[in-house]
């Protein structure tokens, strides 16, 4: 540190200081250093002093130490003291940039040359603690930032134009440089640039480096969103209507809450010199071209992009949730649902800040202004979305995806995916981006292959009843046989002298009891052969098995074919098209009959049985011991028009296929280790809110 300091102060003058290669050491170094004559002038200001301060070196060098110190030792007395002791340790007490008074503890020493001759007074000094009660009163919290950038500028060469915007006001008319772009061009472009810090090169030089910047317009560098706010300061600090102004900032990403602040140069300076820093906490250490060069890739990355995209501003309500989240409140589902009110104000206070050109032409709107508003036009259509969306972003999740319906400026209806990905950080905490895609195309085209599975699934079910005509005449037969039977009996006993009434009520009985039998079975057949859209519905699949049965039953018993069931007991329910597992069973159920019949075998057997799978699905296997499924047909089975039979035309299993996959489920085949072949399905089971609601999801 005494090379440093050595290196810091030698040479004496402002100009010698500011330029030896000592003072990039001491700029590194935690330590405030300040090096001063015996006369109070500042010679030296590093950075860490800008730091503890709030002032910037150019601003402070040249001007006395009596200037910011308002409390502490000074004067001629405490020069003698250093003088006769060489050192002295102590509080301070000096005044910051921000008018608040700051506590230091400091080290001066006295420095002498070879021959003992005061070649001037180094102080070291740093934070003496917390800043008393009343400073902290008196102290704006936005304005605690550290120092960010700092220039010395000439307006001198403005003057005529400042002269000029001075006779407007001395003639009584407003100056608001807002709406007069040509004034503040004029007076950024004449202002030129005499000094600037490391920061202010970094963050506004572009690639012009500090030698460049030097003596050219600070309107070259300054950002154009707040060139009226640099102009403005420039014309009341240089026309001394404020010794020193403060304003707010806006500049993009790279500062958060700019403070920006001019006042008149301290004396030797020449006339028209003004000093701006900006201040605040840096959030970004690119400069403001890289940053906006940076936005404009990200504007044109959400303008091309194929989908509709919204940018949205949702700090209102994160501000809200963080209140919510103090209070206590964990459950916000809840809590919404008690304010309703609280999901109105928040379409209204949230904001969309930017859009793409599909977002307006998603929404038939004419221009992208026609988005750039609140919220609450995105749920018009599906008010429930938006407490969905503001659940998932109370809860932290990354992402929110929901199919849904938009409405149109025209009033259509438009079917959509929904899709909101929201901040975390360290991201830009306001930038939430939806992305809200047209899926009507999608929708229609599975609502086709869903008619055209259905037509699928009909022809194999008249293919089906076909194969099994016989068994259905036989089923039909039967109450048909014992109705006429009954009839007969009925017509005899009437004829007879001594009639027997309950004889003929309990034939009649027994009529109707087949011809509702019939009845039972036409209907079946004409489910079964009717063509209809699939309509799902909680059901046990216990009970499905029961009443494919009735269908093949006399196909099974007439081969002498021995069949088993085991069902399960307590099986949750799934949920299906009762017709079309129907058909899935008795379409297995064919296949294994028919493979028994062709193998010869003299003991015939089928088993079926329901079970729960281990991953919590509801399964039904059937088991039969014919030839089994040869191994190079294993992959085929379920293709389309594939069959190993003669006269089969290959649409049973595939149809199987198709039922179980648009049932969330899945069914395959293998071969039994002991001979024959073994087919099962799963179907998933729906989780419910309680046993009479409505199904929410299903488990895959």
């Amino acid at each position: 540190m005494t090379n440093v300091v050595r290196q810091v102060s030698q040479g004496g003058s402002p100009d010698l200081v500011a330029s030896a290669p000592g003072t990039e050491l001491a700029d590194l170094v935690s330590e405030s250093i300040i090096v001063s004559n015996l006369h109070g002038v500042i010679q030296y200001w590093n950075a860490a002093s800008e730091v503890l301060y709030g002032w910037p070196a150019m601003a402070m060098v040249g001007r006395h130490m009596a200037e910011i110190g308002s409390r502490g030792p000074s004067g001629t007395d405490h020069i003698d003291i250093l003088l006769r002791e060489g050192r002295w340790e102590g509080i301070v007490f000096r005044r910051s940039l921000t008018g608040v008074e700051v506590a230091a503890a400091v080290r001066q020493v006295v420095r002498r040359d070879a021959t003992g001759a005061v070649l001037d007074i180094v102080e070291f000094g740093r934070n003496a603690g917390p800043l008393t009660e009343a400073a902290y009163l008196r102290m704006d919290a936005e304005l605690q930032g550290s120092l960010a950038a700092a220039w010395e500028l000439d307006a001198a060469p403005a003057r005529p134009l400042l002269d000029a915007i001075a006779e407007h006001r001395r003639r009584g008319a407003a100056v608001n440089l807002d709406q007069h772009p040509d004034w503040v061009n004029g007076l950024l472009t004449a202002t030129r640039i005499l000094a600037a810090n490391d920061r202010a090169v970094r963050m506004f030089g572009a690639h012009a480096g500090h030698e460049q910047m030097i003596g050219q317009s600070i309107g070259m560098f300054w950002p154009a969103e707040s060139r009226s706010i640099l102009a403005g300061l420039i014309e009341n600090v240089a026309m001394d209507r404020s010794h020193l102004e403060t304003r707010r900032m806006v500049l993009s990403g790279a500062i958060r809450n700019p403070i920006i602040r001019a006042w008149h140069s301290a004396e030797p300076k020449p006339p028209g010199t003004v000093l701006v820093t900006i201040n605040g906490a840096i959030d970004d250490d690119r400069t403001s071209w890289e940053l906006q060069a940076s936005e404009n890739r990200y504007r044109k990355l959400i303008q091309y992009l194929p989908t509709a995209l919204w940018q949205v501003d949702s700090r209102r309500a994160g501000e809200v949730f963080d209140e919510l989240k103090a209070k206590g409140i964990r459950d916000i589902a809840s809590y919404l649902s008690r304010n309703p009110d609280l999901v109105e104000r928040a379409k209204d206070v949230v904001r969309v800040t930017d859009v793409n050109r599909d977002a307006v032409s998603l929404f038939r709107a004419h221009t992208l202004a026609d988005l750039i508003k609140p919220v609450r036009y995105l749920f018009a259509a599906a008010p429930g979305l938006a407490e969905r969306v503001m659940v998932a972003h109370f809860e932290g999740r990354r992402n929110l995806i929901e199919e849904t319906r938009i409405r149109a400026f025209d009033g259509s209806l438009i079917d959509v995916l929904f899709t909101v990905t929201y901040p975390v950080p360290p991201e830009q905490l306001d930038n939430t981006l939806i992305s809200i895609q047209d899926i009507s195309e999608r929708l229609n085209a599975e609502r086709q292959l869903r008619k055209l599975q259905a037509d699928f699934a009909h022809a194999g079910r008249i293919a089906t009843l076909g194969e099994l005509a016989t068994s259905i005449a036989h089923e039909i037969n039967q109450p048909l046989a014992a109705i006429v039977t009954n009839g007969e009996t009925s017509l005899r006993w009437l004829a007879r002298a001594d009639q027997n009434i309950e004889k003929v009520t309990q034939l009649t009985s027994r009529i109707v009891t087949n011809a509702l039998r019939a009845s039972e079975i036409i209907n079946r057949i004409r489910g079964m052969a009717a063509k209809h859209e699939p309509e799902k519905r909680l059901m046990d699949i216990n009970e499905v098995a029961r009443e494919a049965l009735l269908f093949i039953r006399h196909d099974i018993d007439s081969k002498s074919i021995a069949l088993s069931t085991t069902f399960a007991s307590g099986l949750p329910q799934v949920l299906g098209d009762r017709i079309q597992l129907q058909q899935v069973i008795i379409n297995l159920l064919v296949n294994s009959v028919q493979a028994i019949v062709q193998s010869g075998q003299p003991i015939r057997r089928i088993d079926i049985q329901t079970s729960i799978a281990e991953d919590g699905s509801v399964g039904l296997s059937i088991f039969d011991n014919g030839p089994g499924i040869a191994d190079a047909n294993l992959s085929r089975i379920f293709d389309s028009f594939f069959s190993t039979k003669d006269a089969g035309i290959g649409i049973g299993l595939a149809i199987c296929h198709s039922i179980i996959s648009a049932h969330g489920g899945s069914i395959w085949g293998a071969n039994r280790s002991n001979g024959g072949a073994h087919f099962r399905f799963t179907l998933p089971v729906p989780v419910t809110a309680g046993p009479d609601s409505s199904v929410v999801a299903l488990i895959r």
